[in-house]
């Protein structure tokens, strides 16, 4: 995980999982998958929809149907100031 991607969950961005189901250009009764990852903002998902779109215009694949899940990583009672020493051997 880069500086990048701290600093997007920080500013409430969340890991978005998109499965993409389309059907193969040639043989149109077989159903493809697609799995595609990216730092969005819920419940509005810019980059997802910004993704599909870019599908529909430039892939021949049509779509069949998505499904997408979303997490955010980090809330707000999940960074802590912890005091204290830890003693090994």
């Amino acid at each position: 995980m880069g500086e990048r991607d701290t600093e997007l969950m920080l500013k409430g961005y969340g890991l978005t999982t998109a499965e993409f189901f389309y059907r193969m250009p040639d043989y149109r009764n077989v159903l493809n998958t697609f799995v595609w990852q990216e730092y969005d903002l819920a419940p509005d998902h810019p980059r997802l929809f910004e993704f599909v779109e870019f599908w529909q215009r430039e892939i021949e694949g049509p779509l069949h149907s998505v499904r997408f899940t979303h997490r955010k990583l980090i809330g707000p009672g999940a960074w802590q100031n912890q005091v204290g020493e830890f003693r090994l051997h």
